[in-house]
């Protein structure tokens, strides 16, 4: 391959339930789709899963006419110490080291990161952010997480895991005025974030307040039809996700913030969480704009191949 001819670069989404390959052409600095393949995640083999992966991506290879290097977006963190897969929704990923095993499996360059942390890089070129000097991606789903980006790049930090606000703790002033319970967390502390804020938070939230078992999209819905336990709900919801972003942006201060996850479809989050925000900001502090997602769901893959080209391109 001449510096010529167009590079390509494969991104690649892991899921608890699918793996998403999509293979792009460089043209300039733009990525353009050439092949898009979905198939089924083996949950449980690992083996298996190196197999599927290693087809997925020489079917690719022969769509891009090019052996292309790899970016993956994984569920979960890395442990920064061993490279081994910690809080993995695939049980065939947990303690192992996937990195490595992909890139030997594979035999190229492989870029790693965590699924959050490419939606927020897609976000962030060509995305709901893109020219902004910098961004918060925040994904509410059935957890929480995001990744943040400057000039486009994505920051990972000394151990990758810049972004992880999901498993803050919640506050005893957010705790107390609610009587909420310590929630434990499966990443084993108590009280993150992502077991207030996140899809199924929201659901445990009407309970607490003494609603059903419902979705938030029903919770939405029976607010409308005059639900005051429902309306509760989403007024504590909103308080405690917008404390959550306000500390983001006494943290990191973005000049955007893009919800993703099946939350940002909510369309009362963008209207609520400015005033939500502001409550737990000091006078003087801005609020950035709340954006929803250019690519959404559709940008974990895209979000990844760009990784591949940031990290092993230098782009």
């Amino acid at each position: 391959m001449t510096n010529s001819e167009p590079r390509g670069y494969h991104g690649i989404d892991i899921g608890g339930t699918k793996i998403e390959l999509v293979a792009f052409a460089e043209e300039g600095h733009e990525l353009k789709e050439v092949h898009r393949e979905r198939i089924a995640t083996p949950g449980t083999d690992f083996a298996e899963f190196l197999l599927a992966i290693q087809g997925l991506v020489g079917r690719a290879d022969k769509a891009l006419g090019l052996r292309a290097p790899v970016g993956i977006g994984l569920p979960g963190v890395i442990d920064s110490a061993t490279g081994r897969q910690l809080s993995s929704n695939v049980p065939a990923l947990n303690g192992r080291a996937v990195a490595h095993a992909l890139k030997d499996a594979l035999e190229r360059p492989v870029a790693v990161g965590n699924d959050c942390q490419c939606f927020a890089l897609s976000e962030a070129q060509g995305g709901a952010a893109h020219g902004q000097p910098t961004m918060f991606g925040a994904i509410i789903g059935t957890g929480a997480g995001g990744g943040y980006c400057v000039e486009g790049r994505l920051l990972r930090g000394a151990n990758g895991v810049a972004g992880e606000w999901g498993h803050w703790p919640l506050p005893a002033a957010q705790l107390l005025p609610h009587a909420l319970p310590i929630l434990d967390c499966p990443c084993g502390r108590r009280g993150c974030l992502e077991r207030y804020v996140s899809g199924p938070g929201m659901s445990r939230l009407h309970q607490h307040l003494g609603g059903g078992d419902e979705t938030p999209l029903a919770i939405v819905a029976q607010a409308r039809a005059g639900s005051a336990i429902a309306a509760q709900t989403m007024a504590l919801h909103a308080d405690l996700l917008g404390h959550a972003l306000a500390t983001l942006v006494l943290t990191l201060d973005p000049h955007a913030i893009v919800l993703g996850g099946g939350l940002s479809q909510l369309a009362h989050l963008y209207d609520q969480l400015p005033a939500a925000m502001r409550r737990h900001l000091f006078p003087g502090v801005r609020v950035p704009p709340i954006l929803p997602p250019k690519f959404g769901d559709a940008g974990g893959a895209r979000g990844a191949a760009l990784l591949a080209r940031q990290q092993l391109s230098g782009h």
